[in-house]
């Protein structure tokens, strides 16, 4: 969503790089490019207006004026003002000192709040909690019905005692729903309230009323981060007649110019809390202004990708994976079946596509990324699927027969067999030398990457002075010319053909003197 500001950006501080100060005019054709940048994004403009003030203030100031690079700095100040605008530091939800949690969903129809409340469930759970589900949106046709599909999806339960479809009072159902709680032991309770095609009084009566009924713990608006400026007033209006405590940005995965997503929390005052950016509800997760920031301007998510692989792989697994490729067979013990798995454990991690998209300055690269084809793990696994336990776990075995039984069981080419084997056999020994601290293979001399410290540099040969003549006469006669030949210079001069000097009586030039 936010490609289009991030490649502005880019260019912009590709600009900056190799100046050893910046000007005034350099200041300012920056700040004006970031402006362009902010605006094309759909960012608010009072939002805007702040953020360029903030941005040239601290620009022209002593951190980057006396600062070694100061491109940089100019990029940790855009960094930390994003940060601000995103609402600074991570908002968590809060919970009630007494069970159960009360969490409210409100915004318009179509923002996601019903697949949102499924996720939010998902997520908790994920938590060690216990999350009820209710169906207060009792107007939108077959809404109840959805609820019930996720809420079983995510595993999760739901209350939902009235059919909606227009039938049933929502306040009631939202009452009803604490004690239903506090009977089956639920400790979060997840209220889903209808919605409408644009702000109303009917809507906002009926979301207050469900508000002094419930008393919740938080309300969380939820706004399609699609829609454009309309998002800011629709969240000023809720702000105003409903209120709310926490943003959730849905629909992060789209296309569109996302600028007025990073204007709600500015503009309410309320943070976003978190974001949803897929059709899965496993893609979710709590928001953080400094990894967004961090994303927007290419510098990477490897928080983010370190958590996910830590709720993807485990630590028995890695262990047991580490200690096959540092072996001292060469890596050897590690198979074509422990490939497959890790393989897989990635795949779990989600697209292959998000995943690269988290490393810094893949931006440069998006368009690859994007064309990655998915299917090419499924392919990869198929080969492997297609080979014997035998052929797996010694892949030399695997002749031009075997690869052309392989080819046919998998439906691929036989050079797509070899080409598998091949590139495994690769990354095998790279992984074994990385894991045993070789470093990067072919980078032989410099510490920690390759080579090893077995290497050493070449011994350069001395080289050989003039020779002595080995007849005695002739030995005597050369050192002789030798001494006379120095006798002449020093009564001739001094070195590089300057006078020669008394060291007691020497003394600088004049032009030289105003040096020392």
């Amino acid at each position: 969503m936010f490609d289009t500001l991030s490649d502005r950006l880019s260019a912009t501080f590709k600009n900056l790089r190799g100046k050893g100060r910046l000007s005034e005019a350099d200041i300012d054709a920056t700040a004006r490019e970031i402006r362009i940048a902010l605006l094309e994004a759909d960012v608010a403009l009072p939002v805007v207006r702040a953020f360029i003030a903030n941005v040239k203030e601290r620009a022209r100031g002593v951190e980057v004026s006396q600062a070694l690079n100061p491109a940089q700095q100019v990029v940790k100040i855009v960094n930390e003002e994003l940060v601000a605008i995103l609402g600074g530091e991570t908002r968590r939800l809060r919970f009630a000192k007494t069970a159960p949690t009360v969490i409210m969903l409100a915004g318009l129809q179509g923002a996601g709040k019903t697949t949102l409340a499924g996720k939010l469930g998902l997520w908790l759970k994920g938590q060690g909690h216990s999350p009820l589900l209710v169906a207060c949106d009792l107007q939108r046709p077959n809404a109840v019905n959805q609820l019930s599909v996720v809420a079983e999806r995510a595993g999760v339960a739901v209350y939902a005692p009235e059919p909606g479809n227009g039938v049933g009072d929502p306040v009631q159902v939202a009452k009803d729903s604490i004690e239903f709680a506090k009977a089956k032991v639920h400790d979060i309770v997840i209220v889903d309230t209808a919605g409408r095609l644009g702000i109303d009084q009917e809507l906002m009566q009926q979301a207050a009323d469900i508000r002094d009924a419930v008393s919740p713990d938080e309300i969380l608006f939820v706004v399609d981060a699609m829609i454009g400026q309309d998002a800011v007033n629709t969240a000023e209006a809720f702000r105003d007649g409903v209120g709310f405590d926490g943003v959730v940005l849905s629909k992060l995965d789209g296309d569109a110019r996302g600028g007025a997503a990073l204007s709600i929390a500015h503009v309410t005052g309320k943070q976003v809390m978190f974001a949803s950016n897929g059709e899965k509800l496993e893609d979710f997760d709590a928001f953080h202004p400094d990894r967004m920031a961090s994303r927007i301007l290419d510098m990477g998510d490897l928080l983010t990708l370190i958590e996910q692989a830590e709720k993807t792989f485990s630590q028995e697994e890695a262990a047991k994976m580490a200690s096959k490729l540092q072996s001292s067979k060469g890596g050897k013990d590690f198979t074509l079946d422990d490939f497959l798995a890790q393989m897989e454990q990635v795949r779990k991690m989600g697209s292959i596509s998000k995943l690269l998209g988290m490393l810094p300055g893949m931006g440069q690269i998006k368009d690859q990324i994007n064309n990655i084809d998915e299917r090419d793990i499924d392919r990869t696994a198929a080969i492997i699927k297609s080979m014997t336990p035998k052929e797996r776990a010694e892949p030399t075995l695997i002749n031009g027969s075997r690869r052309a039984r392989i080819a046919k069981g998998s439906g691929v080419e036989v050079s797509a067999v070899k080409s598998l084997v091949e590139r495994f056999f690769e990354a095998r020994k790279m992984m074994s030398k990385m894991a045993q601290g070789g470093g990067m293979p072919g980078m032989a001399g410099m510490p920690g990457m390759g080579g090893g410290p077995g290497r050493q540099k070449k011994q350069v040969k001395q080289a050989k002075g003039k020779r002595k003549s080995g007849n005695p006469m002739k030995r005597k006669a050369e050192e002789a010319a030798a001494a006379e030949r120095r006798e002449q210079a020093a009564a001739q001069g001094g070195a590089f053909g300057l006078p020669a000097q008394d060291d007691k009586n020497f003394e600088l030039p004049d032009e030289f003197k105003k040096f020392m």
